[in-house]
């Protein structure tokens, strides 16, 4: 586990901001990812009848929708340890195989940091 005040601070930017989501909307996940500008999205898990979203899938698509060429970095809050490999994929996807995914419990200590490998 990682202190997330260790973080860089753009670092700990999306992980706040993904914990946020997930507290402020009330849902099992909170994602947030930065993109090759410098902006940022973020997301909540969207559990519809119809439509059901991990927040990190959410996240990226929003980026996608907003025109996002790219992404820096994710982060996901949840209380799972790890990303899925959907949600890896979906970064890997606008970020390429490198892009860190940030894994934070629900009160923000990063329990992993993997990559969209």
């Amino acid at each position: 586990m990682t202190d997330s005040s260790a973080l860089d601070p753009e670092d700990r930017k999306i992980v706040t901001l993904a914990r946020s989501a997930r507290a402020r909307n009330q849902v099992a996940e909170g994602a947030a990812v930065r993109d090759e500008t410098g902006r940022t999205y973020v997301a909540g898990t969207v559990d519809l009848p119809s439509l059901k979203l991990s927040a990190l899938r959410t996240a990226v698509a929003m980026a996608v929708a907003s025109g996002a060429a790219s992404l820096e970095a994710a982060a996901v809050v949840t209380g799972a340890e790890t990303a899925t490999d959907e949600d890896r994929a979906a970064v890997r996807d606008l970020g390429g195989p490198r892009t860190p995914v940030l894994v934070a419990a629900p009160d923000g200590t990063v329990r992993a940091t993997v990559t969209a490998g």
